[in-house]
């Protein structure tokens, strides 16, 4: 499966939980949820990975977490706040470098409308 195929999945189950739902839960919550629903659909997902961070030739075992990681290609991380920052889609640029992935899905669930709080983030993948 590729990256783009995945990506389609997640923005529809992150649409029906949206709607279900509503905005103003804990990030924890939607979490939970979506990671239900992508299993649910017979998507391999991960949660709170450990992604390590290099530096100096010194492994730093856990330099974050990931909050989800589908089928070992698109990180997905969830938000739970008024409204997104320029900083969380460079945040998760920098973990795509980190984890040496190419795609990840920035999304808020408290925004009003999820079409405006959902986000493709690339790292030289090609749309």
């Amino acid at each position: 499966m590729h990256e783009n195929d995945v990506a389609k999945i997640i923005v529809n189950a992150c649409y029906q939980i949206h709607t279900k739902l509503g905005p103003g839960l804990l990030e924890t919550v939607y979490e939970a949820v979506l990671f239900h629903e992508l299993s649910k659909r017979g998507l391999k997902v991960n949660k709170q990975v450990p992604v390590s961070v290099t530096w100096d030739n010194v492994t730093i075992e856990q330099g974050f977490r990931a909050d989800l990681i589908v089928e070992e290609l698109v990180i997905v991380e969830i938000k739970s706040v008024e409204k997104l920052a320029p900083v969380h889609s460079k945040q998760l640029l920098t973990y795509l470098r980190l984890a040496n992935k190419r795609l990840g899905i920035l999304v808020n669930f408290s925004g009003f409308l999820l079409k405006s709080n959902i986000k493709r983030v690339a790292n030289g993948l090609r749309e």
